[in-house]
């Protein structure tokens, strides 16, 4: 099966020290987790397993996996959802990105942003961070489920998802914004679009009733079926089990479609049967993750960049 810049077969992942729900964002993210009953040191040790067993099995699969620590130095309980800070893509650029909840700006870690430009070929790196003075907020490939293929960033309208910053990133790397409002059973809008939207290659995975206007649902599930994607309807229910979010990546035997174990659970064998036609679903079991109300789409930032020759020669020389 031929690649696809749709499916990076890098990612950067983030394990913590000192996980937990955070209380700066729990007010407008219906999937996370209110109370929990479980003591502190429960919740970070499961939290740290998680992640460990989820990078081992990415990379058992052929996926590479850039693991670095947050130790909890900075105070940052959502340090294990890096996609919302940064983004790259081919061509060698790079976007970091301002967000909503101030606790979540001290994320952003040089480290990360370094190790890209050594083992990747880096032309430059956009800072959107800025824009949080001036209250405007885009939190990545959380605020954006980005085609790389045909370049269009489909967008749920929220206050982490600004307009203005929107067209901005859609101006530099050269996307349609494809913007919409979002409302579940009880009004609220979804708080990024990645809980509610996966683009692989060759198929796509939404809650389109989720998308209030009938007119513009219309419109986004006619251009994903334009560009070639067939269309797979996630119930509320089975968006509040995570199954929108999941990332297709490249692995060294094909494709693989990375969602947690609760999501794969909740997909009806017809379902599965449309994903596995082109790639394989890796159920990766991270209950106390979803606790903070994201799943395994947020806790893997994509490289689409292209790898330094003395890398590759180095994986060559040792596989």
């Amino acid at each position: 099966m031929p690649t696809s810049a749709q499916a990076p077969c890098a990612v950067v992942m983030v394990r913590p020290h000192h996980f937990h729900p955070n209380p700066e964002t729990a007010g407008d993210n219906s999937f996370q987790a209110r109370a929990t009953g479980l003591a502190a040191e429960d919740i970070a040790r499961q939290a740290w397993d998680e992640v460990t067993a989820a990078a081992a099995a990415l990379e058992a699969a052929g996926v590479r996996v850039h693991l670095f620590d947050d130790r909890g130095e900075r105070h940052t309980p959502d340090a294990v959802f890096p996609n919302n800070w940064f983004s790259t893509h081919a061509g060698g650029h790079v976007a970091i990105y301002p967000m909503y909840a101030q606790n979540r700006r001290r994320e952003r870690r040089s480290d990360v942003i370094e190790l890209l430009k050594i083992e990747y070929r880096v032309q430059d790196v956009i800072d959107y961070s800025g824009l949080e003075a001036d209250g405007m907020f885009l939190e990545g490939t959380g605020a954006m489920v980005l085609d790389h293929i045909h370049r269009i960033a489909y967008t749920a309208q929220s206050h982490r998802a600004d307009p203005v910053a929107l067209e901005r990133f859609c101006t530099h790397f050269n996307y349609e914004p494809m913007a919409f409002a979002t409302a579940d059973a009880q009004g609220r809008p979804c708080y990024h679009t990645n809980v509610m939207l996966c683009v692989g290659t060759d198929f796509a995975l939404g809650g389109f009733d989720l998308i209030t206007d009938p007119a513009r649902r219309h419109a986004v599930r006619a251009r994903l079926r334009e560009t070639g994607r067939e269309l797979i309807a996630l119930s509320p229910w089975q968006i509040g089990e995570f199954a929108g979010n999941a990332l297709e990546l490249q692995g060294t035997q094909g494709r693989v479609l990375a969602m947690s174990a609760r999501a794969a659970a909740s997909l009806s064998p017809t379902q599965k049967a449309v994903i596995e036609r082109s790639a394989a679903l890796l159920p990766l079991a991270v209950p106390t993750i979803e606790l903070a109300g994201g799943s395994v789409r947020c806790m893997l930032a994509g490289i689409h960049l292209a790898r330094r020759a003395i890398f590759q020669a180095k994986n060559a020389a040792t596989a």
